[in-house]
């Protein structure tokens, strides 16, 4: 009777250790699955960011050539302005009335 009994107990215990390991191994293709997912959305982050950057340059370009001389000067003309003098100095204050005047 002892004999059944632990051949009983030893087919339980086999029972739990073999839930436990389809558990783990569920557990462990579900992070698998869900890094494949991270992996696809990152890929295409990357891709728009790219995108962006591309943007974002293409914009600092723009703003660059724009902001020429060559650029302003018929701005400046059409709007009756009088061009400033490449020796033009523009002195800029500080609330702070310690500090010395600072040359533009």
């Amino acid at each position: 009777m002892m004999a059944r009994r632990g051949r009983a107990r030893g087919r339980y215990w086999l029972a739990f250790w073999l839930v436990i390991f389809f558990l783990v191994a569920a557990v462990v293709l579900l992070r698998q699955t869900a890094s494949y997912d991270i992996a696809a959305r990152l890929g295409k982050l990357k891709e728009a960011h790219g995108a962006l950057d591309a943007l974002q340059a293409q914009a600092e370009r723009r703003i660059r050539v724009a902001s020429t001389a060559q650029a302003l000067r018929p701005k400046v003309t059409r709007l009756g302005l009088a061009p400033p003098l490449d020796s033009a100095t523009t002195f800029l204050m500080l609330d702070d009335s310690t500090s010395t005047p600072r040359v533009r």
